[in-house]
């Protein structure tokens, strides 16, 4: 058990109150509801982690990605990678499917030019900040078996529940960004 303060309100929809957010939660925000899409939203002390994110998803009755942005040495092609918090990723298995070399983490220079995100708040609404397609976005096969995905605003200090149809009807189509399927293993 963390000491992470949770609102353990579930609210539908934005804040009603927006004094002190930030310009990009409130875009994602934006962006949502010109799709139509419904999400019902948590707000917490900063969760800049995946284990930090299992109370915030029993409340919600979801499974919070991990969002991984990743890029190569070159440092010339970006990827978003997102997976289930509880699987163990190996960049050699990722590297494989998607048909590159060995990929790293990107900085956190790159995270905020591309996608207006911190580190601890990679999501894949940061993909609307992503205007010239620089990055490429991947995601496991077992995310799209839930009815409902989680992910943040584009801050780790709200959360978001969205249905997956709506994700990939809805969302992606909107950003203009296509997606790859990949399968990872369950590993130990």
């Amino acid at each position: 058990m963390t000491n992470l303060f949770i609102d353990k309100t579930i609210y539908t929809g934005r804040p009603s109150f927006e004094e002190g957010r930030l310009p990009k939660e409130l875009r994602a925000y934006d962006f949502l509801d010109s799709l139509g899409v419904s999400y019902q939203r948590m707000d917490h002390d900063p969760t800049d982690t995946i284990e930090v994110c299992h109370e915030v998803e029993a409340l919600l009755q979801i499974r919070i990605c991990k969002n991984l942005f990743l890029c190569n040495a070159q440092k010339t092609n970006f990827y978003l990678l997102l997976m289930p918090g509880e699987k163990k990723f190996k960049t050699a298995i990722f590297s494989k499917q998607m048909g590159c070399s060995r990929l790293s983490f990107a900085s956190a220079e790159f995270m905020e030019q591309f996608l207006d995100i911190t580190p601890g708040s990679v999501s894949v609404l940061g993909l609307m900040n992503d205007t010239e397609n620089r990055v490429r976005l991947a995601i496991d096969r077992d995310v799209l078996k839930d009815g409902y995905f989680g992910c943040h605003p584009c801050i780790n200090t709200s959360s978001l529940k969205i249905r997956t149809c709506d994700l990939l009807d809805k969302i992606l189509p909107a950003l203009g960004h296509e997606y790859t399927l990949v399968d990872l293993p369950w590993l130990e």
